[in-house]
């Protein structure tokens, strides 16, 4: 167990890295922040020269792999490290020097127990990408097939497993100082962002997931996700079909290549509504350098390391939400919000809708290129403290890859509108997942099922309270008092008799003295 010496010297550490960025000074002006916090913000910056200018991704950056995953975790949390630090951290690049290939070689061959060769007959020794977890290489398999081969940083596991015990004991130290802390959750988020990075270090998870968004997407025309090889893979190495295409984020060279980049854009948004609402499973880390566009206009995605996960219940709540905010009706979004317990009972719901028209209605009937979702979803994070409303931490993902898309979108096609986009699809998914015949299929599975467990429930019944055997009911028995039983009950009663003989002694002396005085 890792003592609070070494946490606090961790976090010094790391606060010096800030301070030198200048990324500790919104921390110290700003008044929700815990005065034991401050206090230890101004012995982290002690003797360090800041710029005028804080550069929260640099910060980040030079801090390690952790770091630069937890700073994009908090890009999406305008409440809780403001807006300012959230434009900047959106720009942080998940980029390191890369591991040399001599290590790489090892990491692969050790894996698998047996040599390069068998696997691979060609591996590129310089890496096509290098992030703070993995690297990647292009290959050729012995069969012939050219492929990305995905390998975990030797070590990585390890680092992130220390520097996430000290995030942890951090947030929890946070959170107990009450108040604003306590209501953004700190704990929740480095929860959440715990379980984000354990999946992304075991590369078979990632694996999976590629293949079960290509089985949800498998109906959806222009979109696709590579294949895996299975038989090349494991939870340090991931071989994936290898990606021909053009980035999506290089706009003169999709144009040159003749490609409909309006279409483009409204297909992108189109994939990821199908994702998000459809399936409840979406990519979650869509940035321009995930995705690519082949010759034919397909849209590839690659690095499914970070996927969101949806229940239908909250499904059916973000597209009525979606739904209510593109049509203008806010009285509506507030219920939901009340119905879903994201805003306590104890507000108004009509006062809330006031707040969310507040929100919305500057942004209906405008392209993305004058205002945006994620100006949107700034403003009701603005709301959340007024109304206090708790962090909802599985709808972070869907908010930071709202952004990504949208921010993707706009480059294809600045006269995007999000809105005119989603609203039809929002509102046929309604129609098929909330209509009457919708109702009426989910009552009737809901009525078979509860018919079909009445079998078990009856079993256990009888666990309970056994059939009767064969032999005829015994006649009714005699309470007998058992010889010890009675014995036991006298030797209990002698104590009160002699206490009783002693009162009554006692009582009588006392008149008799008083008798006597007289």
């Amino acid at each position: 167990m890792t003592s609070p010496r070494t946490h606090l010297f961790r976090l010094l550490t790391w606060g010096r890295t800030l301070a030198r960025h200048g990324a500790l000074r919104g921390i110290e002006n700003d008044p929700n922040t815990p005065a034991p916090v401050k206090r230890l913000a101004r012995i982290a910056r002690f003797g360090t020269v800041q710029p005028r200018v804080p550069d929260y991704a640099g910060a980040f950056q030079d801090i390690g792999p952790a770091a630069i995953k937890l700073g994009q975790t908090l890009a999406t949390r305008p409440d809780l490290v403001g807006e300012e630090a959230v434009h900047n951290l959106l720009g942080l690049q998940d980029s390191l020097p890369p591991v040399p290939f001599a290590e790489i070689r090892a990491a692969i061959e050790s894996s698998f127990g047996q040599p390069l060769e068998a696997l691979y007959s060609h591996v590129e020794e310089e890496p096509v990408g290098a992030a703070s977890i993995a690297q990647v290489h292009k290959g050729v398999t012995i069969e012939g097939r050219q492929v990305a081969i995905k390998v975990l940083r030797p070590g990585i596991r390890e680092k992130f497993a220390r520097d996430i015990d000290t995030y942890e004991w951090a947030a929890a130290h946070l959170e107990a100082l009450g108040g604003e802390a306590q209501r953004l959750r700190p704990r929740l988020t480095i929860a959440n962002f715990k379980r984000w990075t354990l999946r992304e270090l075991d590369l078979r998870r990632e694996a999976a997931s590629a293949s079960e968004l290509a089985q949800a997407m498998r109906a959806i025309p222009g979109y696709h996700i590579p294949e895996i090889d299975w038989d090349r893979t494991n939870g340090r190495v991931m071989t994936i079909e290898w990606v021909d295409g053009v980035k999506i984020s290089r706009r003169e060279e999709l144009v040159a290549a003749g490609h409909d980049l309006p279409d483009l854009a409204q297909r992108l948004v189109l994939a990821f509504l199908t994702q998000a609402i459809s399936a409840g499973f979406f990519h979650a880390d869509m940035h321009q350098g995930n995705l690519f566009v082949r010759a034919d206009g397909t849209i590839v995605a690659i690095d499914f390391g970070i996927m969101g996960r949806i229940d239908r219940r909250a499904r059916m709540w973000l597209a009525e939400i979606l739904y209510g905010l593109t049509t203008g009706n806010y009285r509506r979004v507030a219920e939901i919000h009340f119905e879903a317990q994201y805003v306590p009972s104890y507000h108004n719901v009509d006062e809330f809708a006031t707040a969310l028209r507040a929100v919305g209605e500057p942004m209906r009937g405008k392209p993305v290129s004058e205002l945006s979702v994620g100006q949107m979803l700034d403003g009701l994070f603005a709301i959340t403290r007024d109304f206090d409303m708790k962090t909802q931490p599985h709808l972070l993902l869907l908010q930071k890859t709202m952004v990504m898309v949208e921010g993707i979108a706009t480059q294809l096609d600045p006269q995007i509108n999000m809105w005119d986009v989603a609203a039809p699809f929002v509102r046929n998914w309604i129609r098929d997942e909330l209509g009457p015949e919708s109702a009426l299929a989910d009552r009737i599975r809901e009525d078979t099922e509860t018919l079909l467990r009445i079998p078990a429930l009856v079993r256990r019944l009888e666990e309970q309270y056994p059939p009767k055997g064969g032999a005829p009911e015994p006649p009714p028995l005699p309470d007998i008092e058992l010889m010890w039983d009675k014995r036991a009950r006298t030797e209990r009663r002698w104590p009160g008799y002699l206490l009783a003989a002693a009162i009554g002694g006692a009582t009588v002396a006392a008149a008799l003295w008083s008798g006597w005085g007289a």
